[in-house]
């Protein structure tokens, strides 16, 4: 029986620390683990000038130690009514 490694990986979600085991997770596990609702949008914070990557629901991502996150609720971006 191979004994998996665990290596465990530091990232933040809304200023908030969180262990994770995986290498991978997609948007909706992102914010699954932080609390987050699930309408709102994730961000993946980018280093520098360059601009903050949205993160879809279905999209897996490769996590490295002190990525950063934030979710911004959908009504943020102008949207004055529910459809």
């Amino acid at each position: 029986m191979e004994e998996a490694k665990k290596h465990e990986i530091t990232i933040f979600i809304d200023a908030k620390r969180f262990q994770v085991d995986k290498t991978s997770m997609t948007g909706a596990e992102i914010k699954g683990l932080a609390g987050i609702d699930a309408q709102y949008q994730l961000y993946l914070e980018e280093r520098g000038d360059n601009p903050d990557k949205t993160i879809g629901d279905t999209e897996a991502l490769a996590l490295k130690n002190d990525m950063h996150f934030y979710a911004i609720p959908p009504t943020t971006f102008g949207r004055d009514s529910e459809e």
